[in-house]
């Protein structure tokens, strides 16, 4: 290869080292995941009895309404007999059978949790939920959801059941990546008086990974700013969600969202319409506004407002991430339930919000009450405390789990002493300046 050739291909690797800080893993939760645990409790005429259980231990990433959806594909010519807990989306052609008709012959059949309020009958421990998950930090015992189900046609014995393959999971959207299902040890299970331990004749781990860039190539959220000491006031980055056309946006006057609110009445409760986004400069689903309220002597207050820009949408069981170094002096918070996350124990600057129960963990659809909002006192680190060069700011925010966009440095609010800002980026700046250093060493 030539030195010119060497030197394009050094120059486009340094370019995309500036303008794509993309990590394959998310450094909050670098261990999160889905586990889904399929156990074999007993063997039947022509098959097995199943527990299928799915673990949501990601730390502050849930599964919201319309939740998951769970899909394999089977390794021969299995069927499903019956399900409690849970119901396969199609039947699919079992014209083959006369006497008894499966609940499912589809080869790759997809698997939704029942609705709330199921009949006692089809019911089945930790389950009914809508597909409804929190996440594991937030509420281990709502992080839970299992089925039970009868499968045909796949061997009755340890050596002649095979595993199914190509595991896929919605959550309820696109993100997720499943390995490929391994032989774990047996489940050992407690029976309800907790004095015997059952165990399953066969058990198989799946594991399902997220990866925001998979779910979308825009982010879903952006961030806002504003302080007590600048009238300025930082809006979210032009087209931080992208910059699509006018169609996929409707006004807050749109006669569309009176015909929804007509049809609305009648709409049967379990059908999802497709959400309508409300036309704004940034076209995101969700806005967090960060905004410095108070400067005390010991103390400073922040208050946090979360934004829904969706109609017909609404945002259950929400959870917010804020990295920000003072999250570990957090003294108190006042609408919002905080829990530290400590991905790296030594490191106390992350921390998430969610709502109260039956309070406001439930976002609105757009409108006036498409809000939340809470304030967090903390107590100053006098060696690490400043309200200059946007320490007060936050780092990284996530919410539900996917990160949102924040303004570029340079247009953070600044101290009225402060020097007045150039018109030009200092990252763009930096990044020009590095470039031509680049050349002048070559």
């Amino acid at each position: 290869m030539e030195f010119r050739e060497l030197k394009l291909v050094a120059f486009f690797a340094l370019c995309l080292i500036l303008i794509s800080p993309a990590e394959a893993f998310d450094p909050l939760d670098p261990t999160g995941n889905v586990t889904i645990r399929w156990d074999i409790m007993s063997w039947t005429s022509d098959g097995y009895m199943a527990t299928v259980t799915l673990f949501n231990f990601q730390l502050y990433r849930n599964i919201m309404n319309p939740g998951w959806t769970l899909g394999w594909t089977w390794a021969k010519k299995e069927i499903i007999w019956a399900m409690m807990g849970a119901q396969a989306t199609e039947q699919g052609d079992c014209s083959k059978f006369k006497l008894k008709i499966p609940h499912s012959c589809k080869r790759s059949p997809q698997v939704v949790d029942l609705l709330p309020g199921a009949s006692y009958n089809m019911q089945y421990t930790n389950c009914c939920k809508g597909g409804v998950l929190t996440s594991w930090g937030q509420d281990p015992s709502g992080a839970i959801s299992a089925f039970q189900m009868g499968v045909g046609l796949s061997g009755r014995t340890n050596k002649t059941v095979k595993l199914p393959q190509d595991f896929k999971l919605l959550g309820p959207g696109a993100g997720y990546s499943c390995g490929p299902a391994k032989r774990v040890p047996s489940t050992v299970i407690l029976t309800d008086d907790r004095r015997r331990k059952a165990q399953a004749l066969m058990s198989w781990n799946v594991t399902c990974t997220y990866s925001q860039f998979l779910a979308s190539k825009n982010p879903s959220c952006c961030v806002s700013l504003s302080t007590f000491y600048n009238d300025q006031v930082t809006a979210c980055p032009t087209c931080a969600c992208g910059c699509q056309n006018n169609a996929t946006c409707v006004t807050k006057d749109s006669k569309i969202l009176k015909e929804v609110a007509g049809n609305n009445k009648t709409r049967k409760s379990d059908i999802a319409p497709k959400p309508l986004l409300q036309c704004t400069r940034h076209l995101c689903p969700v806005r967090v506004h960060w905004h410095i309220k108070d400067n005390y002597k010991d103390y400073w207050r922040v208050k946090i407002a979360i934004i829904n820009f969706k109609y017909r949408l609404n945002y259950t069981q929400w959870g917010l991430v804020v990295q920000h170094p003072n999250l570990s002096n957090v003294t108190q918070v006042y609408s919002f339930e905080y829990m530290p996350l400590l991905p790296y124990e030594a490191i106390n600057d992350t921390g998430m919000f969610y709502g109260l129960k039956f309070y406001n963990d439930l976002i609105m659809e757009a409108g006036s009450k498409g809000n939340v909002q809470s304030e967090v006192l903390m107590k100053k680190d006098k060696n690490t405390f400043t309200l200059k060069q946007g320490w007060a700011f936050p780092r990284r925010v996530y919410f539900n789990g996917d990160e949102c966009m924040l303004p570029p440095p340079d247009s953070y609010p600044f101290l009225p002493n402060s020097a007045r800002r150039l018109p030009t980026s200092f990252v763009t700046m930096t990044t020009y300046v590095i470039v031509a250093s680049f050349f002048i060493w070559f």
